[in-house]
Order: C-alpha cells, then structure tokens, then sequence
C-alpha cells in the first residue's frame, strides 16, 4: 500500500497541490484522474520519487518514503516498475535489450538467468519471444511498444506499478487490452498500481480505486461502481463533459 497525509507541493509561491491525504492499495488498479493542469502528475512524480514534497508524507507501506536517504530510496526503487506515457524505449535496442536493461543495472543474474526471465515476461504479455527478441521499436506496432514496455516495468518482480497515461496514441480496441493485461497483471503480483489516466474507458472498466484530483485539492475518491451514482458535481462535470455522455449517464440511471 501507499498512502499520502497531508501532501502539499509548490513551485516557488504556487501551490500545485493543497493537502492529498489518501491511499492506493495492493492488488487494484488505482487511477489518478482529473483535468490537465490539476495536478495529477505531479502527485504521480512525487508518489515515484522524482520530486518531494513541500510539505506532508507518503509512505510504502509504513515505510516514510519522502524521508529516506539515497541509499534506502535506492532499496525501495527496486521494488518499483514504471511504464511511461510514450513507452520510452530505447531506439539503438532490440526489444530483448530495452527489457533486459533494468536486469543490467541492478542485478547480477547470468546472460541466461537474465534471457530467461525477459522471454517470460514477454510471454506474459503476450508477445512470442521468438519472433521480437531482435526486433528494434522502430519494428513493431504502438500497442506491441505499450506491451514491451509492460514488460521491461515487469522485470524486476516489482511491488508497484505506474503508469503514465498507458493508451495514450492507441485505438480504442488496443487500449481495452493494455488495461486488461494492466489489470490482471496487479492481480496475479498483488501489486499496488497507479494509473494517471485521462482515459474514461479505463476509469469504467478497471477503476478499482479512483482518486480525482481538481485544482490541486482531492475532490472525489470511490471506484468504478460508484461513478455514476455519484452526485459529486466535479466528478460528473469530469467524466460527463460531452452531451452525449450526459444523456448516456441519464438513460442508465433510468
């Protein structure tokens, strides 16, 4: 689990975030969501590591993350797998180097160890291993970069998971998979993963626990089964913006 008391970030005399106290849980997809410039991502940095807080905590657990030193940050970073919104994948490596680069950096597994476990991971993402291995990004589809890239945040057997707007650049139908290869990933692992997503079909189908985030402040927090009974008005002016989806939303609470 990791939760948040009081977390207040500023840049100079802005203050981006006013005070996030809430948790994100093992075993469930927990999304981020909010309007551009709300401060998701910023939240989402501070939860990795990549920034500190101004003022309040975050805890791994009962761990204080925001108070460790280089060493123990480094200890609990292990434990943490990122998938980026553009896959970020090295283009001067092949599919089974970019997945085999954090084995590189912070393990001492044999070549074969290492090749093992990145054909599993592939596998498990499904992805046969024998035809992509040596494939460049360059070579293979948007959605087959989202999967590799799932699969080099895998490798490491990680505790948590994020990820920065996953479907961002698929289709609709590729986006579905990224979600439910997401989802049943953190179930099997029992993995605590945060999703920052504009996506709504993400939010409906594997929001387990949805934190909205609205001008700097928390303003809703429930999972996917209770948006739209919800008549807190930040969260529907969000989720509902177009009037299509307003009439969606009214024909099924009919």
């Amino acid at each position: 689990m990791i939760r948040t008391e009081n977390v207040i970030k500023s840049f100079n005399e802005q203050e981006v975030l006013k005070g996030i106290t809430t948790e994100f849980f093992p075993g469930k997809t927990n999304l981020i969501i909010g309007r551009s410039g709300a401060g998701k991502t910023v939240l989402l940095k501070l939860l990795v590591g990549l920034m500190q807080p101004t003022a309040g905590e975050i805890f791994y657990g009962d761990v204080h993350f925001n108070r460790l030193n280089k060493n123990d940050m480094r200890t609990i970073r292990m434990k943490v797998g990122m998938l980026f919104q553009a896959s970020a994948l090295f283009d001067s490596l092949t599919v089974e180097q970019n997945i085999r680069f954090p084995l590189d950096m912070f393990t001492t597994m044999t070549a074969k160890e290492k090749l093992n476990r990145v054909n599993f991971c592939l596998e498990r993402v499904n992805l046969d291993s024998n035809t992509i291995n040596k494939k460049f990004p360059s070579e293979i589809s948007g959605g087959m970069q989202k999967r590799v890239g799932i699969a080099r945040a895998i490798v490491l057997d990680p505790e948590y998971l994020f990820c920065d707007e996953p479907n961002s650049g698929l289709d609709p139908k590729t986006a579905i998979v990224i979600d439910e290869l997401i989802r049943s990933i953190t179930i099997e692992k029992n993995m605590t993963t945060i999703i920052n997503t504009h996506d709504m079909n993400s939010v409906m189908e594997i929001g387990d626990n949805i934190v909205l985030v609205h001008e700097g402040h928390l303003a809703w927090r429930g999972d996917k089964s209770q948006v739209l009974e919800s008549d807190n008005q930040i969260l529907q002016n969000f989720i509902f913006a177009s009037p299509f989806l307003q009439r969606l939303r009214k024909a099924a609470l009919k």
